[in-house]
């Protein structure tokens, strides 16, 4: 009896460390999946302006796509479009201006309905200036590159939800001339910029997913 109590007692310990190192391989092998890429991280989104006034016109949009490294940095790629025409009402002249620009952001959240933004972008500026009256056009064309910088409000950017709209106030340090961000005397000009961040893959099983691993964490 006290043969079999021993036998069944060096069982028991032994199925209980099985089932131990079983747990901690599983929950090692989670960890290393969940330290990868997740879909459930990747969004969208962009703004959208439009401009109207006396013999002016102008409109933007400007798309992005990017990634939530974690619950404190995104990172995006994204191109902006926007065109200005402008026209003077005692002659006939008139200019027309479109600038194309590729750029790449950073957004770090200190707090989750606060970031700072960072943006490099490099812009395809063209220039047409209407004479009329037979003159002929005169188009520039202008590359130049900008670096913007500044805070911005988001709605309800956390880790579990990644679907918020922002708005947020950026300076372009670099200053170069002709930068679409400056104005004719070389002086930086704040650009507002409002939008609609949406997560892409951020379904009901992406939250869920995204609770219990905070649970795991905290």
């Amino acid at each position: 009896m006290k043969k079999m109590v021993m036998l069944m007692s060096f069982g028991f310990v032994l199925l209980s460390t099985v089932k131990a190192q079983t747990e901690k391989k599983v929950e090692e092998e989670q960890e290393i999946k969940e330290g990868g890429f997740k879909k459930e991280n990747l969004f969208a989104g962009g703004n959208v302006a439009l401009g109207l006034g006396s013999g002016n016109f102008s409109v933007g949009i400007g798309p992005y796509f990017g990634y939530s490294v974690n619950k404190y940095v995104d990172v995006a790629v994204g191109l902006s479009y926007s065109y200005f025409s402008q026209r003077d009402y005692y002659t006939t002249q008139k200019l027309r201006q479109s600038v194309i620009g590729p750029s790449a952001f950073v957004r770090l959240y200190p707090v989750k309905f606060l970031f700072a933004h960072a943006q490099y972008e490099y812009n395809f500026i063209q220039y047409k200036q209407i004479y009329g009256n037979g003159i002929p056009d005169v188009v520039t064309k202008i590359n130049v590159p900008s670096f913007l910088i500044g805070p911005g409000f988001a709605s309800g950017r956390d880790a579990n939800n990644k679907t918020f709209y922002y708005i947020s106030v950026l300076f372009d340090i670099l200053k170069k001339s002709n930068s679409p961000y400056t104005d004719n005397q070389g002086r930086v000009t704040p650009v507002i910029r409002a939008g609609y961040n949406i997560a892409l893959f951020q379904g009901k099983d992406g939250r869920n997913e995204n609770r219990r691993t905070e649970r795991r964490r905290f």
